[in-house]
């Protein structure tokens, strides 16, 4: 898996937000990443997370529509990643990362893949990942 992309839900929020002001960049580093054919990926906490998000800021009708056709692939995180995460949010207890940010790390750590597309700097405070998306700013 070394050559595929965790998907965070900060990318897909702003690459379905024309209004996003991160919009331009996402549209950009997505097509960066078809066009090398990278494999992407979302976790089921991310999943959960993106659908919230586009609900809140897009409406209902984007976000049910993403949610059954969105087209990303969806890797259930594992109970041993789930408790990785936790001993992550342990160990970085002056750092205010969410749980999903965790898991997130936890998986990529334990799937040996090293590049996420998000805007959320959290990652880039995890370190050990190349951010797309953050990189272009």
């Amino acid at each position: 898996m070394t050559r595929s992309v965790l998907w965070d839900s900060s990318a897909i929020l702003a690459l379905l937000d024309a209004d996003d002001a991160d919009h331009a960049r996402a549209v950009a580093a997505a097509r960066d990443i078809a066009s090398e054919r990278r494999p992407s990926f979302i976790t089921n906490y991310i999943e959960a997370e993106s659908h919230a998000l586009l609900l809140r800021k897009l409406g209902r009708g984007i976000a049910r529509e993403w949610l059954l056709t969105g087209g990303l692939t969806v890797l259930p995180a594992l109970p041993a990643e789930e408790q990785k995460a936790k001993e992550i949010l342990a160990r970085h207890s002056d750092k205010d990362w969410t749980l999903c940010d965790a898991i997130s790390f936890a998986v990529l750590d334990a799937r040996h893949v090293s590049r996420a597309f998000t805007f959320d700097h959290h990652f880039r405070q995890y370190g050990r990942i190349q951010v797309l998306g953050l990189n272009n700013r």
